[in-house]
């Protein structure tokens, strides 16, 4: 794996503004199809060293980050997993198409790649206003926390987006999930 480099974050020290960032609670139920996945990519499910506080990212580190979210959002075709398997709940690296949560898992993989800690950028699942589950991509900065979503090509603050936030992959240990305790605050201040 990559060491993050200088261009990308700049270590100030300083942890995520309250509201800007998810408040995590207790350990929940991993995703059926997460657990499928880590028993595939054992190295992608383990415990994190170094999960501290959230980087400050570079303005190079947002061009990345811009970058790989669109370039994933052009370049996977959306299709369901019953149309690309026979079956609900596959989660996989797309090749050409993929749903929610394969675009995240190549975005995770692409931002790991390029020197971005797994601590950082956590799979997370939402609810739309309709109620209908969905994955993104949380990105952990200093400013607060993004998110990478196949609905959208802006990297948007997440309490800038429509969606209820369920769960997450835990910080430190990317084969754990946990609560997101602040999500109801947010859909209320979304509704004004």
């Amino acid at each position: 794996m990559m060491v993050a480099s200088a261009a990308f974050f700049a270590f100030a020290g300083v942890s995520g503004s309250t509201g800007l960032s998810m408040q995590t609670g207790r350990i929940t139920s991993q995703p059926i199809g997460h657990y499928e996945f880590c028993k595939q990519f054992v190295s992608e499910c383990k415990p994190v060293e170094g999960s501290g506080a959230a980087p400050k990212v570079t303005d190079y580190g947002w061009d990345v980050i811009r970058e790989i979210n669109r370039a994933v959002n052009f370049s996977v075709m959306p299709k369901t997993d019953l149309e690309l398997f026979g079956k609900e709940e596959v989660w996989t690296y797309p090749e050409i198409a993929g749903d929610c949560e394969d675009y995240v898992l190549l975005k995770r993989h692409m931002l790991m790649e390029r020197g971005f800690s797994a601590a950082d950028v956590l799979i997370t699942v939402v609810r739309k206003p309709d109620g209908e589950g969905h994955a993104v991509l949380t990105l952990r900065t200093s400013e607060g926390d993004f998110v990478l979503d196949n609905l959208e090509d802006d990297v948007k603050l997440w309490r800038d987006t429509p969606y209820s936030y369920v769960k997450r992959q835990a910080s430190n240990n990317s084969g754990r999930w946990v609560t997101i305790e602040n999500s109801a605050d947010v859909m209320v201040g979304a509704l004004r």
